[in-house]
C-alpha cells in the first residue's frame, strides 16, 4: 500500500502528452490551445478614434485657433481613410473608425458647438493626440497574444477570430470510458427491488468529466467474471481512458484486478494509504490505454476522479497543475486510523479574505446523500489523530466558489 503523494507521482507519470488535432472556432470553449496566436497585423490596426467629435490637427489648436470649418464627408467607422485638407478644417468622426490622414486630435461632441458649417471648441484643456487610439499601441504586427497551453475561454476565442483563425490547434481529447459494476445496479429510470438501487456513480462520473470538456461513453459491467473480460478487452482496444467504479476490492466477486492483469495492463498500484478510496487500482496499457479502477463506493469515487484523474487530465492535455487552495479547520476534529484522510467540508469565507472549512458529518465512503451539502474536500495528512480548529489544509472543491 502507498502514499497519497506516491500514487500521485505515479498517476502523473502515466500523463503522456495529447496529440493535437484542429477545432472549429465555435466549439473551441474548454478546449486546450495547442498553438501560439500571433498579431496577423498592429492592434489596433490604424490610429482609431475612440469618441464621437471632430479630428483636428492639434498645433492650430495650440496656436488659439478655436473654430474650425467642418470639411465635407464623415469618417465613419469601416469607410476609407479621409483627409483633412487645412489646418483651419475638421472632419466629423465617428468611434472605431480610422483617424483621417492630417489630423492627430479628436474632440468629442459634447465639447463643440456645431452652427453653419463650422465646428467651436468650448474648452481650453485639449491634449494632443486625445480619443486616438495609435496604431500598434496595444500589440505589434507579430507579438504572442496567446501562448499554447491555455483553456480556451470566450477571451481566446474572441483574439483567435480577430487573427483570422477560423479553425484552431487544440490537445486531442482521450477517448473515454466509465464503467460501473454490480448486480445490484439498475438503470436510473427502473424500479429497484428492495434489494438493489439505481446506477449513481457513472453518472456522477460522467457529469464531472463533461465539465472538463470529455464526452465518455457510459457501460455496466455485471458481476460475472467471463463477461468483464470480454467487455474490457474490448474496451482497452477502443479506448484511451477508462474510469471503472467498483469490483476492485478484495470480495469474492470482485473480478477486476484479475481480469485487468489477465488482459495485460501493468498495474502501477492497488491500495493507497487513505480514507475513503484505499482500494483504490491504477494501470496501463502499451497500446496507450490507462485504467483508473476506483472503489464502487459513491463518495470514495467521486474522490479518486476529482484527486486523481483532473490532474492526469490537466498534465495530459499540457494545462498547469490546478493550484490548490488553502482552508482553515473551523472545529477540532479527529481521525484515528494513519491515513490521508479526505474530510468533506463546506466552506464559509470570512471578512479578512481567509477560507474556513466546516466539516460535513457524514456516513462514511456509502453516503452520497452527504455529498451536496459539503462544497469540497480538505485533505488531512496521514501520521496524526487530532487537528485543530484554525489549522490549515490543502482544500479541493468542486463547486464554484
Amino acid at each position: 500500500m502507498i502514499s497519497v503523494t506516491e500514487a500521485t507521482e505515479l498517476v502523473l507519470r502515466q500523463a503522456s502528452e495529447r496529440p493535437k488535432e484542429q477545432a472549429p472556432l465555435a466549439e473551441a470553449v474548454g478546449r486546450v490551445l495547442a498553438e501560439p496566436l500571433l498579431a496577423d497585423r498592429d492592434f489596433p490596426p490604424f490610429t482609431r478614434v475612440s469618441m464621437d467629435g471632430i479630428a483636428i490637427r492639434y498645433a492650430a489648436f495650440a496656436e488659439g485657433r478655436r473654430q474650425f470649418v467642418v470639411q465635407s464627408g464623415l469618417q465613419a467607422a469601416g469607410s476609407p481613410q479621409l483627409r483633412l485638407d487645412e489646418p483651419s478644417a475638421c472632419v466629423e468622426v465617428m468611434t472605431g473608425a480610422i483617424l483621417p490622414a492630417g489630423a492627430d486630435t479628436v474632440v468629442r461632441y459634447e465639447d463643440v458647438t456645431l452652427a453653419d458649417g463650422q465646428a467651436t471648441i468650448q474648452i481650453e484643456e485639449v491634449r494632443e493626440g486625445q480619443n486616438a487610439h495609435p496604431q500598434g499601441s496595444d500589440r505589434r504586427q507579430g507579438d504572442l497574444l496567446v501562448a499554447p497551453g491555455r483553456a480556451i475561454t470566450p477571451a481566446e476565442v474572441g483574439i483567435a477570430a480577430t487573427v483570422g483563425k477560423a479553425r484552431l490547434w487544440v490537445r486531442s481529447l482521450p477517448r473515454t470510458v466509465v464503467l460501473s459494476t454490480g448486480d445490484e445496479l439498475v438503470p436510473v429510470d427502473d424500479s429497484p427491488l428492495p434489494y438493489q438501487i439505481r446506477r449513481s456513480n457513472v453518472h456522477t462520473v460522467v457529469a464531472q468529466l463533461r465539465s472538463w470538456g470529455l464526452a465518455p461513453d457510459e457501460l455496466h459491467l455485471p458481476d460475472e467474471r467471463a463477461s468483464i473480460r470480454k467487455t474490457m478487452a474490448d474496451c482497452l482496444e477502443r479506448y484511451e481512458l477508462l474510469i471503472l467504479s467498483g469490483g476492485v476490492s478484495k470480495g469474492k466477486l470482485d473480478f477486476v484486478p484479475e481480469v485487468l492483469d489477465e488482459l495485460g495492463v501493468q498495474k502501477h498500484f492497488h491500495q493507497v494509504q487513505q480514507r475513503p478510496g484505499k482500494p483504490f487500482w491504477f494501470g496501463t496499457t502499451a497500446g496507450g490505454a490507462t485504467v483508473f479502477a476506483l472503489p464502487g463506493n459513491p463518495v470514495s469515487t467521486f474522490v479518486g476522479v476529482l484527486r486523481y484523474v483532473q490532474p492526469w487530465l490537466r498534465q495530459s492535455l499540457g494545462l498547469s497543475p490546478l493550484p490548490y487552495r488553502y482552508a482553515a479547520l473551523s472545529a477540532d476534529f479527529y481521525f484515528k486510523p494513519s491515513l490521508t484522510y479526505f474530510l468533506q467540508v463546506k466552506v464559509h469565507f470570512r471578512e479578512n479574505g481567509r477560507l474556513e472549512a466546516e466539516p460535513v458529518a457524514g456516513r462514511g465512503s456509502g453516503d452520497l446523500a452527504n455529498l451536496p451539502e459539503a462544497d469540497g474536500i480538505l485533505e488531512l495528512p496521514a501520521g496524526r489523530q487530532q487537528f485543530q480548529a484554525g489549522e490549515v489544509f490543502p482544500l479541493l472543491t468542486y463547486r464554484g466558489l
